[in-house]
């Protein structure tokens, strides 16, 4: 039978099969032979047929080290692994010398994902035969499972532990390597990532496969240009290759770097190429729906990912990349059930876990305090404590409440005045992307010689009628309160107006306020204020651009407050974002050029911002900023001013107030 021995011992199951059938046919009692041929059976693809000839043995020849053996090993074949679990168990208790037997026990345990005693057991097998490879591979597969576990639960520095405690056995082990750059992708530990992948590529189509890992590790690394970089030199390097799936996977990341590098006209050149080469490809409608998410088509998005999802109900990308187009296109309770189907399929898994999490916090209720001093050219001092909160009873509908006390006094002639506004209100979401905004209130002024209150109001339309384009209607009554004279002189503010903005997939953007004002001391305001800006960079955000601003009053008061008849200013601006740490961000802007007031000479005007906001939990933030101004100081009653701030803002709850009904909206059919 050393024939059909060779023939199992090469993976040559059904030629076995036939080998073993023939002998058995003139000896049907050999109990050789046929092990020999329930194995040929089962790992040929009819495991239960398999078992049932084991079975059979097993009643003729009870207790038998090699029947047991093979009986509970057809169970790992049909992957029953939970049936194998107590037959190994009681295997390796009646034969604890059994290399066999502990193997198997360990395997089904792996299997299983008890990886903690699949090692220990492991470990029994190797004690038995030290240089076993079989064991020695077993190990690694359970170190690489154990991993994945950890780096699941997001305790990646146990995971790298036992991924690099394969290269004991394995030094330099291939799947060890892509999992350890893997993670370091994760935890964003970019050079740990290159340096790894390095290490990874020995030959030309692995050079390829770290090639792509290391461009993507710089746009995590935020060098898209070296990733862009990267991906053109692995996309040359591939074709003499012929290697039609690397070739694949090379392309992806070559027309995701164009995408992170704005190129979005070549991105889509590529895409349609390939949609037509190749129709009804996961990885192409996977880059069609990143090429959407990057240009605001969101619609187009969805469509994408629909269709992948009809593909592979599974697929990753399509979930989560889905869940992301939804929110963005602020369709929120499918946003959060597209995520939800992402861990029905990957548990735990991070980026889907955090999303949830994202929203969670966007709905959670909050409280502001906001605290203000603030001086002038004109010897008015004031200082301002607001108070917040923000009530989400559901994705569509919220309340506000606010309380704000303000004292304002001059120093030379002593005039003082303070001011207690109370104000509510609701947002409401009447479809995606409109929401309509209304806020009432009381103001409560008392000077010197004044008492008063006036109601105020703030209704906002709020619309994003086409792509990259904002449109908000704009009305408010408001009481004037910048320092005590005009509180004392109560002033009624009702503005109407509109703002638009207009961004584009080429950074450049255009913002456009238009407001008039009545004012109940039968005076009249028009303002335009135009913003054509140039997104210089992403991190840090760098923005630079020109504003320019036109005034007008009815009536020209100077000696009470700045009303020129033709106000005209034009100022260049530059604003910078970004992080100090992980927690820590900050920012600053200064503009800069002229003003002209009526017939009076052009003069320079200035005005900087700057603050620094750090987070120091989920649901705690604060900030400090201070700003300075000095747009029309040449006028009778100035306006210079300087301000320093605080502000503090706390998520009071640990979920959304309607969580349970939410979970409730959300639940999968």
């Amino acid at each position: 039978m050393s024939k059909g021995f060779k023939l199992l011992e090469n993976g040559n199951f059904e030629n076995a099969e036939s080998f073993f059938k023939d002998i058995l046919e003139n000896n049907p009692t050999n109990k050789t032979a046929r092990l020999c041929y329930g194995r040929a059976v089962g790992l040929s693809g009819e495991p239960k047929k398999a078992n049932a000839l084991f079975s059979d043995l097993l009643k003729e020849y009870p207790g038998d080290f090699e029947v047991e053996i093979n009986y509970n090993e057809s169970y790992l074949w049909s992957k029953d692994y939970e049936s194998a679990k107590p037959l190994y168990k009681k295997l390796v208790a009646d034969f604890p010398d059994k290399f066999g037997a502990v193997l198997g026990y360990a395997n089904t345990l792996s299997n299983l994902k008890e990886y903690k005693l699949a090692l220990e057991w492991v470990d029994k097998a190797i004690a038995l035969d030290p240089k076993n490879q079989s064991a020695l591979v077993s190990k690694k597969y359970m170190r690489l499972g154990y991993a994945n576990e950890f780096v699941n639960n997001q305790q990646y520095a146990k995971g790298e532990t036992y991924l690099k405690s394969i290269f004991k056995d394995f030094p330099e082990d291939k799947d060890a390597l892509k999992n350890l750059a893997n993670l370091y992708l994760i935890t964003k530990s970019v050079e740990k990532a290159k340096k790894t992948y390095k290490r990874y590529a020995t030959n030309s189509k692995d050079s390829i496969v770290a090639l792509n890992g290391i461009a993507l590790a710089e746009h995590i690394g935020e060098h898209d240009k070296e990733a862009l970089n990267i991906a053109s030199k692995a996309k040359k390097a591939v074709l003499p290759l012929k290697d039609t799936e690397l070739t694949e996977r090379t392309y992806n990341r070559y027309i995701q770097a164009l995408i992170w590098n704005q190129k979005y006209k070549k991105a889509r050149l590529k895409i349609d190429s390939l949609n037509r080469a190749t129709p009804n490809r996961n990885w192409i409608m996977a880059l069609d729906a990143t090429l959407g998410m990057y240009t605001a088509n969101f619609k187009k998005s969805i469509t994408n990912y629909d269709r992948i999802l009809k593909n592979d109900s599974a697929s990753f990308d399509g979930n989560l990349g889905k869940a992301n187009a939804l929110f963005a296109s602020d369709k929120i309770i499918s946003a959060y059930r597209a995520a939800k189907q992402t861990l029905v399929y990957y548990k735990k898994q991070k980026d889907a876990s955090n999303f949830i999490e994202k929203l969670d916090l966007k709905y959670t209720p909050s409280v502001e305090e906001h605290a203000s001093y603030t001086f002038d050219n004109g010897n008015n001092t004031a200082f301002s404590s607001k108070t917040s909160a923000n009530l989400l009873l559901s994705t569509k509908f919220a309340s506000f409440f606010s309380y704000q006390f303000r004292t304002t006094e001059n120093s030379i002639n002593l005039n003082k005045a303070t001011s207690h506004v109370m104000t509510a209100g609701l947002e409401y979401k009447l479809i995606p992307k409109t929401n309509l905004k209304a806020i009432i209130g009381i103001n409560k002024s008392i000077s010197t010689d004044t008492d008063f209150s006036q109601p105020v109001l703030d209704i906002r339309l709020q619309t994003q009628p086409f792509i990259l384009q904002n449109l908000d209607f704009i009305y408010t009554r408001e009481v004037q309160s910048f320092n005590a004279d005009l509180i004392e002189r109560e002033i009624v503010m009702n503005h109407y107006g509109l703002t638009y903005n207009l961004g584009t997939t080429f950074n450049l953007g255009w913002y456009t306020q238009l407001m008039y004002t009545e004012q109940t001391d039968s005076n009249a305001r028009n303002l335009l204020f135009s913003s054509l800006y140039y997104n210089l960079f992403k991190k840090p955000a760098v923005k630079v651009g020109i504003n320019y601003q036109y005034l007008s009053f009815a009536n020209q008061v100077p000696t009470i407050y700045f009303s020129p008849s033709i106000y005209q200013a034009v100022e260049l601006f530059a604003d910078i974002r970004g992080k100090f740490s992980e927690k820590t961000t900050a920012m600053i802007s200064a503009a800069s050029g002229y003003q002209k007031v009526e017939k009076d000479p052009m003069t320079v005007i200035f005005r900087a911002e700057t603050g620094i906001q750090h987070k120091f939990s989920k649901r705690l933030n604060g900030s400090v900023y201070g700003k300075y101004s000095n747009i029309a100081s040449a006028t009778a009653a100035g306006f210079q001013f300087t301000e320093v701030g605080l502000k503090i803002k706390w998520l009071f709850t640990k979920q959304p107030l309607f969580y349970n009904k939410l979970q409730k909206q959300i639940a999968l059919k």
